[in-house]
């Protein structure tokens, strides 16, 4: 027969090599492992039903002694064989022969026997859901779950196992959307929101996902609420610090916001009076947008020389001389600067060691940017609750870790009660 393989004989055999490499890879430590760890899991199941049945397998049980009034500890019942039960775990995929047996109750009927070690319906370790999870928060797919953990588990990950897995994580969102902060020392709010999209009603569509950081009184930035919503409208905000106080949240001693008219609204019905710093960082994008291209770079020198000046005293004077060069260069500039008014300079009622931290919504924004980069793989996420869980799940597993805030040692420290003069 005549080849007619378009394909060149140095690439077939390149591919074959390829293809066997791994498959011949058999490892006698990685065998021999798995074949101790069934012995082991039996061994464990079976001395677990011993003792339920107060005798080993085989064995009499032991004869009640009237005169002293002892009886077996055991609980009478029988053994009826062994089932096939398959289970994965971080040592991979192994067949086990479970025990049976059949109780005696009271009431003179038998119940099946269940072994607390391994339950029912049970087909993989706690272990195993816990390295399949944590490999979908390091930002890979469903499928690309499943050929990652391929050599682990025996090609035993399906997609759809996944699927499972990750919806066991919402039991433990639940609950953290239900905990109490009567508890929590916050004295510090940061709030921000992020636009992700979703699949809805089998179109993908943005949705913004409103984020608050809390900060303890020992500096800690910990996640208070992650709500996917429509927008970032006041009754959006709202609700979403309503639940918090509902909850037990204090009121903090410091905001941090990003400028959204909605989020102002909300916190200037609800804590009007506690001290509120706009984010430098969103006020620099304004003023930019504001003016031609041409003059960005001057305009960022200008005003990041102001913002990032050492003193208080510094920055009041940067401040005057901006007002007056952009009023005559390019007025938007300076009127979008005198918008934000005092509470672009809060900060400067802090002491100085906490101005990095106090000057911008960044803690949020860096979280924003791993979020996204977990979930770039995915490119439209399932569901919107889907995003605020993953957004939640990359910190509680550890994926995703907030250090302390830049100059915690002070911030029980009260704030200036002069702010800066914006007399221009």
């Amino acid at each position: 027969m005549t080849n007619t393989s378009t394909t060149s004989p140095a690439l077939q055999s390149e591919a074959a090599t390829t293809v066997d490499l791994l498959d011949n890879w058999f490892d006698a430590i990685e065998v021999g492992l798995r074949e101790r760890v069934r012995d082991f899991i039996q061994a464990m199941i079976e001395s677990e039903l011993d003792t339920a049945l107060a005798r080993p397998r085989y064995g009499r049980r032991p004869k009640r002694d009237v005169q002293n009034g002892d009886g077996p500890k055991g609980i009478s019942g029988h053994r009826h064989g062994h089932r096939s039960r398959s289970l994965m775990g971080t040592f991979g995929q192994v067949e086990i022969a479970v025990p049976r047996a059949r109780l005696d109750s009271v009431a003179g009927k038998t119940t099946e026997w269940k072994s607390s070690a391994l339950r029912a319906y049970q087909r993989r370790t706690k272990r195993a859901d816990s390295l399949i999870a944590g490999a979908y928060l390091a930002g890979t797919n469903t499928r690309r779950v499943r050929r990652a953990l391929s050599a682990v588990f025996g090609g035993a990950v399906s997609k759809d196992t996944v699927s499972r897995v990750w919806r066991k994580v919402k039991g433990d969102w639940d609950a953290w959307n239900a905990r109490s902060f009567a508890e929590e020392a916050i004295i510090r709010l940061i709030l921000d929101g992020t636009v992700v999209r979703v699949r809805l009603d089998r179109k993908a569509t943005a949705i913004v996902l409103l984020v608050v950081l809390g900060v303890r009184e020992d500096g800690q930035k910990v996640l208070l609420a992650a709500k996917n919503m429509g927008g970032e409208t006041s009754a959006a905000w709202r609700a979403v610090l309503d639940d918090l106080v509902k909850r037990g949240l204090r009121k903090p001693e410091f905001l941090i916001v990003d400028g959204g008219t909605g989020l102002e609204q909300a916190l200037a019905a609800l804590w009007g009076d506690v001290p509120t710093q706009r984010c430098t960082v969103h006020k620099h994008r304004n003023l930019l947008a504001h003016a031609p291209q041409r003059l960005h770079e001057e305009v960022s020198a200008d005003y990041n020389d102001m913002i990032y000046a050492t003193s208080a005293a510094e920055i009041e004077v940067r401040r005057r001389a901006f007002i007056r060069k952009w009023r005559l260069k390019c007025k938007a500039v300076a009127d979008s600067l005198e918008e934000a008014g005092d509470r672009l300079f809060t900060f400067t009622r802090l002491p100085v060691s906490q101005w990095k931290s106090a000057r911008t919504t960044n803690a949020i924004e860096r979280l924003h940017e791993e979020f996204k980069r977990r979930i770039k793989t995915q490119t439209v996420l399932p569901s919107a609750e889907t995003a605020a869980m993953l957004f939640w799940a990359l910190l509680a597993a550890g994926q995703i870790i907030m250090r302390k805030v830049d100059g915690w040692q002070t911030l029980t420290h009260k704030l200036i009660n002069e702010p800066i003069d914006l007399a221009a």
